[in-house]
């Protein structure tokens, strides 16, 4: 992916746009005014894929959601640092790697880059760095025991007296358990919406990691989580470490906390990830960085899930579409539209109909670029693009993105301008007012790039040429299969089969020349 032209985590100032942003914290259930710990950075973490099999179009939701509030908080002129990490071993990896014949960490690196691979191809900017959970397993220890030392977490002995390997969380001694889903009891969300998104389906996201309540010796409380967990008599030798709790591995939790905080601090601004994340995971994972001391996330943001007829998108239901499948039928382009087009907090309804109007923005937009770009005779350059204030975009824009990253409001301002562009174009064809109409060319496109949509942002051009490699290799194929049959039919002296194929041939707009060295063709000037 050629990022060169791309946003940038720098600016030299903050807009006066920034003091408007809203955006909503899941834990305090209010969008309020967003003010960053160090003035001009805002650090970012979001729970990234857990490399146990292929993506699907509910994984790259989230991604893409964060992509964009990356994206607007570039344009207020922030300094933007996002860690999304990789969870790169847990129970479903172990299990899903020996039953197949690989080895763990060759499973889970096949699918990191499958994932990789999806992120780039619908042009989410790469984040400022990607952890590995194994590669933090002394971070981890170092939590541990700052938790145990805290009196906030137990080492569960052997027959022995020995560390086992299972450490666990003692959520009875700390009081403030719940603070993120506002439970009562630990075990249910006590909201109405958490509620309601509940009862849609298994998560997508969450699928076999938290297996925290299988084989769980010596645990003193139902609600009591694992941070690190003894190997199972199945688990390979190279998924084990020595620590002083005894010979284990890492937890599902407690791998965000201590990469967390390993790149952003103690404190940083925003935990993001999908809604399927928030109890338990995210719950865990605030109850164990405040325990050990540490201030973590200020705020919470969670995407809502992506739906099929009104169902849930997972796995287990059958409906997960990957995202390979998906971009064999349409441009990456549409499908990014079709995904960043709803408000991160709003449930995604994915249908054929969201990919039709789509398949349409994507028309309508291109050809609006093109016919100013036309009467202009240049388009402005990309660095002026990426570089535009948010206080140089309409207004209107603006206030919806700050209202929470109101992308339909944000659209509909979009929309707005290039209805306003096309009316002046229409009334004044001759003698357009060209400084007026290359300002609004600049400014839908740099909305445009607020999504990560601006048709000619060089990564949208590069999949476009691949597209059609990829259409002219399929062509060939089809093309040289009928001159085989053509060719065979003359040997044959079947002289009416070869001409009535060639005649089929030409009526598709394929010419076809006969050499001594054999038939060619090419597509009709």
């Amino acid at each position: 992916m050629d990022t060169s032209s791309q946003p940038h985590d720098s600016k030299a100032s903050v807009s006066l746009a920034a003091a408007g942003l809203r955006l909503y914290d899941t834990a305090d259930h209010q969008v309020t005014p967003f003010r960053p710990i160090e003035p001009g950075k805002v650090g970012i973490y979001v729970c990234g894929a857990t490399v146990q099999s292929s993506p699907h179009i509910g994984h790259i939701r989230t991604t893409l959601a964060f992509d964009v509030i990356r994206r607007w908080l570039l344009r207020l002129g922030y300094q933007v640092t996002l860690i999304r990490n990789v969870t790169d071993i847990d129970d479903k990896i172990l299990t899903k790697a020996a039953a197949n014949g690989q080895r763990w960490w060759e499973r889970a690196y096949i699918y990191e880059r499958e994932f990789t691979h999806a992120y780039e191809t619908m042009g989410v900017l790469p984040p400022t760095y990607e952890p590995r959970a194994t590669g933090h397993i002394p971070e981890m220890i170092d939590l541990i025991q700052r938790i145990i030392d805290r009196g906030h977490a137990y080492v569960v002995p052997d027959e022995q007296g020995r560390p086992s390997g299972n450490v666990y969380f003692d959520v009875a001694s700390w009081p403030e358990y719940g603070a993120l889903t506002h439970q009562q009891t630990g075990t249910q969300p006590a909201d109405e919406q958490a509620a309601a998104n509940d009862r849609l389906g298994p998560s997508i996201d969450t699928d076999g990691q938290n297996n925290d309540t299988e084989e769980e010796p010596g645990k003193r409380d139902p609600r009591d989580f694992a941070l690190w967990k003894a190997p199972k008599p199945t688990d390979p030798p190279t998924a084990r470490w020595q620590t002083p709790f005894g010979t284990g591995r890492p937890g599902w939790h407690l791998e965000c906390s201590a990469m967390s905080h390993r790149y952003l601090g103690a404190d940083f601004d925003i935990h993001g990830g999908g809604l399927d994340l928030r109890f338990p995971h995210h719950e865990n994972e605030m109850a164990q960085s405040h325990a050990a001391g540490w201030g973590f996330a200020h705020r919470w943001m969670h995407t809502a899930w992506v739906t099929q007829k009104g169902e849930k998108m997972s796995k287990s239901l059958g409906n997960g579409l990957s995202v390979d499948q998906v971009l064999s039928q349409h441009p990456a382009w549409v499908v990014r539209y079709a995904l960043v087009s709803v408000q991160y907090r709003s449930m995604l309804e994915w249908s054929d109909q969201s990919l039709q109007e789509a398949e349409g923005a994507y028309e309508r937009i291109s050809n609006f670029v093109d016919r100013v770009g036309r009467i202009l005779g240049a388009q402005p350059e990309r660095d002026r693009v990426t570089g535009l204030d948010a206080d140089d975009l309409p207004e209107d824009f603006v206030q919806a993105m700050n209202d929470d990253i109101n992308v339909s409001g944000g659209l509909a301002a979009l929309y707005a301008l290039i209805r306003q562009a096309n009316a002046a174009m229409d009334a004044d064809s001759e003698t357009p007012d060209r400084k007026w109409l290359a300002n609004a060319l600049l400014q839908v496109r740099a909305m445009l790039d607020v999504f990560g949509l601006d048709p000619l942002d060089p990564h949208w051009a590069g999949a476009a040429d691949n597209h059609d490699d990829r259409a002219m290799n399929t062509l060939d194929a089809l093309v040289g299969q009928q001159l085989q049959e053509r060719n065979q039919a003359r040997k044959d002296h079947d002289f009416a089969r070869a001409d009535a194929i060639r005649d089929q041939l030409t009526a598709a707009g394929v010419t076809v020349a006969d050499t001594p060295a054999g038939s060619t063709w090419d597509l009709s000037r």
